[in-house]
């Protein structure tokens, strides 16, 4: 009889156990939000402020450190076909990126094509700044190289031309006539030739086809250099004393 109650009794402790345990379903019931602006109204934390400020100190000072100087200022506004600063960048990416290429695969760049609508700023007269670089190219794209048939060249020229936007272009020259009709395209002073392979130096960014070029995602091989533009920036500027940019006949219209 003992036994008989000794089970009743755990059978009893067991249910309540596993009643209590059982776990009701949780449901978010409203969600609430508000914006704080982040503004001079608010009040600096002294604790937080002697922690960041000597990383903050730093970090300005690396970035307003300068490195070389710009004698005029560079625009991408301020050509047609092309620009200032967009000879300037793809001129620096050519020599930055055909350093590694060359060094990693043996072949050297052919050519440089980038989009107008990476450029964000301009460089202004005077001491060019680690921010100067943020500032232009304030995006985390690398450079990559891509291997490309000529007929893709081809379709490439084509979207320049018609693109109506100063692309930055580097090593390729472009004459078109007064009707957008294209009359000649050397490459590094060479006649185009359409049935050769070219080396392209561009942004991850582009050969995933961003700025509608598509002519990339036929590209026979795509090497991503681990190099970001940006850096290839403040390198180049690190090494020299003055830069020198203009707008020049490398993608001009005859009259």
């Amino acid at each position: 009889m003992n036994i008989l109650k000794m089970k009743h009794f755990v059978i009893f402790i067991t249910t309540i156990c596993f009643t209590s345990c059982k776990e009701n379903p949780v449901s978010i019931q409203q969600v609430k939000g508000k914006q704080i602006a982040i503004n001079q109204s608010l009040q600096a934390v002294d604790s937080i402020e002697n922690t960041i400020e000597p990383y903050r100190d730093r970090l300005t000072a690396v970035m307003d450190s300068v490195l070389t100087f710009s004698p005029n200022t560079y625009t991408k506004e301020d050509g047609k076909l092309n620009t200032s600063a967009g000879n300037l960048l793809a001129d620096l990416i050519l020599v930055q990126s055909n350093k590694v290429f060359k060094m990693r695969t043996g072949k050297e760049v052919d050519f440089v094509v980038l989009n107008h609508g990476g450029i964000r700023s301009i460089i202004s007269k005077g001491d060019v700044t680690v921010r100067n670089a943020f500032e232009v190219m304030p995006f985390e794209n690398y450079i990559a190289v891509v291997e490309i048939q000529g007929r893709a060249v081809r379709n490439l020229i084509s979207f320049l031309i018609e693109s109506n936007r100063a692309h930055p272009i580097a090593g390729l020259q472009i004459k078109i006539d007064d009707e957008k009709k294209l009359v000649e395209v050397t490459i590094n002073g060479a006649p185009f030739d359409e049935n050769r392979k070219y080396y392209v130096a561009t942004s991850d960014y582009l050969v995933q086809g961003g700025d509608n070029m598509g002519f990339f995602k036929n590209a026979d091989t795509a090497i991503v250099i681990d190099y970001l533009v940006r850096n290839a920036m403040i390198d180049y500027f690190g090494k020299v004393d003055t830069l020198n940019a203009q707008v020049d006949d490398r993608f001009i219209q005859l009259r």
